[in-house]
């Protein structure tokens, strides 16, 4: 982001807007956290202390980039995916079809963050293998993204959840619950390694 789309960002997140939200927050933290992945990976790249790293890092930073834009995309996807969602709540409660409209928007806004999870867990990789052969001149922002990513899946599993709680169809509900729980949990095991690493690195 530039300086002006972030302040353009943040004041739009602090106005009495419906989005962006706790939704667009959360991918805004995922990118964040992949583009600090593409930082290190750059800065690691070339170096002849990593060469035997260099094909990897290579990897890491095309997917990492292309990781911070589908994090990017995710922030107005988000913000798409609630409209249809915000539309049906104002409709009249006797007219006919309503709760099935508004069951399938429920389905709708969920999907956007729990992509943002699946996009998490994907960066969390990159972090852990990171927090191993990235440059240590730039490990501490290996753990910076690794807090953003933790915070990005947690975050977009709240979104997640103030949906399923309101579906009829609760086995639907029940499974992308259980889906979400294990994915953040995957995605916490692996950010909390690569912070630790980072973290005994720099306290040595």
């Amino acid at each position: 982001m530039t300086e002006k789309s972030l302040d353009q960002f943040l004041e739009e997140l602090s106005s009495a807007a419906p989005v962006p939200g706790g939704g667009g927050a959360s991918a805004a933290a995922g990118a964040m956290a992949a583009a600090l992945g593409s930082m290190v990976g750059n800065l690691t790249s070339g170096k002849k202390k990593y060469a035997e790293y260099q094909e990897e890092i290579e990897e890491i930073i095309a997917k990492a980039a292309a990781l911070r834009d589908d994090f990017k995309a995710l922030v107005k996807k988000d913000a798409e995916c609630f409209e249809p969602l915000a539309k049906a709540y104002s409709i009249p409660k006797d007219e006919p079809g309503r709760e099935e409209k508004l069951e399938a928007c429920l389905k709708t806004a969920a999907s956007a963050p729990y992509e943002m999870i699946c996009k998490a867990e994907e960066t969390s990789g990159i972090l852990t293998r990171l927090a191993v052969i990235g440059s240590r001149l730039a490990i501490s922002d290996v753990g910076v993204g690794a807090a953003l990513c933790t915070a990005a899946a947690e975050g977009a599993a709240m979104n997640v959840y103030i949906n399923t709680k309101l579906m009829k169809d609760r086995a639907y509900a029940d499974d992308l619950n259980d889906k979400t729980l294990k994915a953040v949990a995957r995605v916490k095991d692996s950010c909390c390694a690569a912070y630790e690493t980072v973290r005994q690195d720099l306290m040595v």
